[in-house]
């Protein structure tokens, strides 16, 4: 029974020693000698005895507990080492290869660049809606605050005109097509708009001379024509009439045009009406009646352009 439990004993430290070269073959020397299992998970003594009896019944019974190692475990763990060896080499080649290789310096910040003065930019002194005619007079108002010099752009050593801040000046200008307006270091071209021919309208303010019978005594009386001068600069126009016509006017309409009325005056009684159709007997028309033609003209003063438009009155006999 003594040799019984002394060979368990052996074969059971065996089995340490075993396990004790395996794991030094498979991990090295380097232990975690930390706590495996804790302490209330170890098998009790009892348990143990037990054991160790069933190991005795298995003897007598004739079973064989005799433990073969691998003969090439040693020749395993070689070739591990060797492994672990190559792998240890690349890693030192790596690290001298990091401890090599210059640390990444990062980009330097983008210099930051000196601003450069920038000129002013002025808003033009000029309205948006301020236009430009030729040959005629021109308004300019300055709203800026820098003086504002306004050049033929064919001539630039003289301006035609200097406008100070917050200040308007009248100025002329003849067949120039485009101005330079200058205001401190800038300048604006502006286009000069053509002037507009001057438009003469004649309307018949009567219904009486649509009549059989038309009477000189009553289209005396009142106002046979509307006559509307229209023009851009309509102070800079002379306007004259012709024809046995009395006018009134100009009056300005909302838009600033002239207007004149006009009436027929031929005679001041039937015996003048019968010696005027004497002298004009060649102004009868083939239906009968008379026609007394009028004439408004328009004159430009400055550029000397003439508009001429008529119309003509119509008339059977001085009165009822």
């Amino acid at each position: 029974m003594i040799r019984k439990n002394r060979d368990t004993k052996f074969i059971i430290y065996q089995v340490l020693y075993i396990f004790v070269i395996t794991v030094l073959a498979l991990k090295g020397a380097n232990l975690d000698l930390s706590r495996v299992v804790k302490k209330d998970s170890v098998v009790s003594k009892s348990v143990r005895d037990s054991l160790v009896a069933f190991i005795d019944t298995l003897y007598k019974k004739g079973v064989n507990f005799n433990i073969k190692v691998d003969e090439n475990a040693s020749v395993e763990n070689v070739e591990l080492k060797e492994k672990l060896a190559h792998m240890n080499e690349r890693v030192a080649v790596l690290t001298k290869a990091i401890r090599e290789t210059p640390p990444e310096v990062p980009p330097a910040p983008p210099a930051k660049e000196e601003p450069k003065e920038q000129t002013k930019i002025l808003q033009s002194p000029l309205a948006i809606s301020q236009t430009f005619i030729q040959n005629t007079w021109n308004k300019a108002k300055n709203t800026g605050n820098v003086p504002t010099y306004i050049y033929d752009s064919r001539n630039m050593s003289n301006p035609i005109a200097v406008v100070s801040p917050g200040q308007e000046k009248v100025f002329d200008l003849t067949d120039q097509k485009e101005i330079i307006v200058k205001f401190g270091s800038q300048e604006q071209r502006i286009t000069v708009n053509p002037r507009r021919p001057t438009e003469i309208k004649i309307t018949r303010a009567t219904t009486k001379m649509d009549a059989s019978d038309i009477y000189v005594s009553e289209l005396q009386r009142i106002t046979g024509f509307t006559v509307t001068v229209i023009d851009e600069r309509p102070d800079q126009l002379k306007i004259s009439y012709s024809g046995p016509i009395s006018v009134s006017g100009p009056a300005k309409d909302a838009k600033g045009n002239m207007v004149y009325q006009v009436s027929l005056n031929i005679a001041s009684s039937e015996q003048k009406f019968n010696e005027w159709a004497d002298r004009n007997s060649g102004l009868r028309t083939s239906d009968g009646k008379y026609k007394a033609n009028f004439f408004f003209t328009s004159v430009d003063q400055r550029t000397k352009s003439k508009v001429q438009v008529g119309d003509a009155f119509y008339f059977t006999d001085y009165s009822k």
